[in-house]
């Protein structure tokens, strides 16, 4: 069985082809961050008519690195939601036409439910049960998950999610968006503990997130110490980034610890455009080792939206026979939890 998986549901065209005995055999990116950057964020309307001009053109590279012909799809799969309506319209009619013209079944795919599944298409994939820590730009979850579809929320950002707090921080710093990467790159050079950041809910019971007053608190260090031109030095730059970043990373490990002690599982998997970060790697890895379990996580390029990760969740489920219907029906926001297991 091989599974088209198309992803389109905020600033990057992922096109996948995902093949049940070879594994991933196409892989194709184009990331709309460069157009965003000049408007500081990203822009629905340019989102949604960008994937229109790169959708097709990659799913053709991707048959072309397949080696295959369109009579050789078995099913596709699409980011149904969550994500911008737009984008994810474009991606949605795009799969459903295409299936129909094709006489192949189409599936709509929950976006998170990639993402946590994401780390299957490692060599050294987890085995359920586990417990997922999801951190993308716009989700911070802590979800039990016991098989695929068999999905219990722990907690959940009542706020900014960890993504959208690191890239709010950044801009503050004056970084260029999406500004999470670069904060971290500039959270290498800062020194430790010059500056204290709260960890949000930390100091009460329960599973949920909170980090819109980070960045206040991040805002409120760099005006207390801009200089008489309203600048921030360097050092202080870095040290504020260091801080910021620290805070983000233990108020998501006390989390994490929290949540496995809770239920007992030996397993954490770590998904979203967030789990790139290589500090929250380690320091999840060392919370694992003292607990003794393991940590997953998928390789970086899999960690940000792409058609890898809903080709594969797509696959799973037609092989289990399901199947959208020929209305093009796209779900903004959408609980994971309401996703069927798989039978």
């Amino acid at each position: 069985m091989r599974i088209l998986g198309i992803e389109t549901s905020c600033d990057e065209t992922g096109v996948a082809i995902y093949d049940e005995q070879q594994g991933l055999i196409a892989n194709q990116l184009y990331s709309q961050i460069e157009m965003h950057a000049d408007y500081g964020g990203v822009v629905p309307e340019l989102a949604s008519r960008d994937h229109i001009r790169k959708t097709l053109p990659l799913i053709q590279e991707a048959l072309k690195e397949a080696n295959l012909t369109a009579k050789e799809i078995d099913g596709i799969a699409y980011t149904a939601g969550p994500g911008l309506v737009g984008a994810l319209l474009v991606g949605s009619t795009i799969a459903r036409s295409l299936a129909y013209a094709w006489n192949v079944p189409a599936l709509g795919v929950h976006h998170m439910e990639g993402h946590l599944l994401a780390p299957m298409l490692e060599e050294n994939a987890p085995e359920f049960p586990f417990i997922a820590l999801l951190v993308s730009g716009g989700h911070t979850q802590l979800v039990k998950v016991d098989n695929v579809g068999e999905y219990e929320l722990l907690g959940e950002s009542i706020d900014d999610a960890a993504g959208e707090a690191f890239d709010k921080t950044a801009k503050l710093l004056g970084l260029d968006y999406p500004g999470g990467a670069a904060l971290a790159k500039l959270a290498q050079q800062g020194t430790p503990n010059r500056f204290i950041f709260p960890r949000p809910m930390t100091d009460r019971p329960g599973l949920d997130f909170s980090f819109s007053g980070l960045k206040t608190f991040a805002a409120n260090t760099i005006n207390a110490h801009l200089d008489d031109e309203g600048k921030l030095d360097q050092q202080t730059r870095c040290d504020i980034a260091h801080a910021f970043q620290q805070a983000v990373i233990d108020t998501l490990i006390i989390k994490c610890r929290r949540a496995l002690q809770q239920t007992g599982y030996q397993r954490l998997v770590i998904a979203g455009g967030v789990s790139a970060n290589q500090q929250l790697r380690q320091d999840l890895a060392q919370l694992m080792t003292q607990l003794g379990g393991e940590v997953f996580y998928p390789r970086p390029q899999f960690c940000t939206d792409n058609g890898a990760m809903i080709a594969y969740a797509g696959f799973l489920r037609l092989k289990q026979g399901e199947e959208s219907s020929l209305a093009v029906e796209v779900k903004p926001r959408w609980p994971m939890t309401a996703l069927s297991p798989l039978r």
